[in-house]
């Protein structure tokens, strides 16, 4: 038997990782590939944590990790000719692009799949007929039931790891001293070890609130498989209450939205509802206008505008706030979805296309959601009631600092300069855009 390749994807750590287990009694070489077409849509901030985790993963291989550039379809077969690699192993890849990639791959080497980023692999969960499940809450019941495996025993000393002595090879892009820091398996399960000890237990009630800063912060970590939620399953099994109740429950939700677009890959760009390919939207300067001030954090409303400044400040935005301004967005300002979901992955940190597209549907109502009909999202009253003293705007939006308590939100006491009028008012457009969700249950 010769040499084999574990090929990196989604999967930058050695413990937990059952490609190392497949590999088990080899001579590995460790292999990324930088893939244009999933660097090129990636922003800044992601590429700069992808680059950390791949120096960190490096480190931990003992600088023996064989980073090369190229279409993987090419690049893939050429090393493992030149390096006389028997087989390549590889993580599952559910979503379009992987899977084509793959197909394509394993035409030219004996490519093995063993386990995936998730739990509970897509299309592993159906209804009593085999078909897929379209709404959250029964797949959660029968994601609970269907289990999962307990983590996978690897450490980098699961396999002989060889030089990468490689005409193809290239260095690792360099990367800012933050991502160095916060980046890879080890900043992984010391942020989720923080996070168990500090905010775990109150994760139900505290999740919501912005201000408090207490959520788990591990969806980038989860994004390049830093860790495998597997493991973070395991952690919490036998902790009682709430907290890790609701955390577990976020867990499923990434695997939902996974295993829907492995079965309709077609709605990373399109409504899972057709009906909705009917929306009517706003168009035309005015529409490129209020576009442009929702993207920069100028729409007079203090919560979207914190949000979204905090997404180009950080690479990332609380949960809550991602719903507020996508709703926002669609609901009051009448643009289309896929607008801000490929807004949302050129600036996210953890920006994963089928949570992030999925996301978006929810909120826009075209989605997998049961009752999607009714929900528009006030940007004021949202503020109040998950920002009730105003600390998450303030942080965000300097213009508001001396403005005290919820007040933030209301403005009542009139606007500060330099801080705009409202784009729109809310009230008409919540009308407007249950007009427009009306034409489409009639029609």
């Amino acid at each position: 038997m010769g040499p084999a390749i574990v090929w990196f994807r989604r999967d930058l750590r050695t413990g937990d990782l059952p490609t190392l287990s497949a590999a088990a009694g080899d001579e590995v070489l460790g292999l990324f590939v930088l893939d244009e077409a999933l660097l090129r849509p990636s922003g800044a901030a992601r590429r700069d944590f992808l680059y950390g985790s791949l120096a960190a993963l490096d480190e931990d291989l003992g600088g023996r990790l064989c980073v090369v550039r190229g279409d993987p379809r090419v690049v893939v077969p050429q090393v493992a000719r030149e390096f006389g690699a028997d087989t390549v192993h590889v993580s599952a890849d559910f979503g379009p692009y992987g899977r084509d990639r793959d197909d394509a791959v394993a035409g030219e080497v004996d490519l093995v799949r063993t386990g995936s980023p998730y739990a509970v692999a897509p299309g592993r969960v159906t209804k009593a007929d085999g078909g897929p499940y379209r709404v959250f809450t029964p797949y959660f019941g029968r994601w609970l039931d269907h289990g999962w495996r307990g983590p996978a025993e690897t450490s980098a000393r699961t396999v002989s790891w060889l030089d990468p002595a490689l005409s193809a090879r290239v260095p690792i892009p360099r990367t800012g001293p933050a991502s160095r820091e916060m980046a890879g398996e080890r900043a992984a399960l010391a942020r989720w070890a923080e996070f168990l000890d500090d905010d775990l237990a109150g994760y139900d009630a505290g999740r919501d609130r912005p201000d408090l800063d207490s959520t788990s912060r591990m969806s980038v970590y989860l994004k390049y498989g830093c860790i495998h939620p597997r493991t973070m399953l395991a952690d919490l099994a036998g902790r009682p209450g709430t907290g890790p109740a609701a955390f577990r429950r976020q867990l499923a939700w990434r695997d939902f939205y996974a295993d829907v677009l492995h079965h309709r890959p077609e709605t990373a760009r399109r409504n899972y509802d057709p009906r909705f390919d009917a929306m009517r939207y706003d168009s035309g300067p005015d529409a490129d206008s209020a576009w442009s001030a929702w993207c920069t954090g100028r729409t007079g409303y203090p919560i979207v505008d914190a949000g979204m400044r905090q997404l180009l400040a950080e690479g990332w935005m609380h949960n809550r706030v991602r719903m507020i301004v996508a709703s926002f967005l669609v609901k009051d300002l009448h643009l289309p979805w896929w607008r801000g979901a490929r807004y949302f992955m050129r600036h996210l940190i953890d920006g994963d296309l089928a949570s992030n597209q999925h996301g978006w549907q929810w909120t826009a109502g075209s989605g997998t959601d049961a009752a999607p009909y009714f929900r528009v999202f006030n940007p004021i009253s949202q503020g109040k009631k998950f920002d009730p003293d105003g600390d998450y705007v303030r942080r965000w939006v300097p213009e508001l600092r001396g403005i005290a308590g919820v007040r933030v939100h209301t403005l009542e006491d009139g606007r500060p300069r330099g801080y705009p009028d409202p784009i729109v008012d809310h009230a008409v457009e919540r009308g407007e855009a249950l007009a427009r969700y009306g034409e489409l249950k009639r029609g």
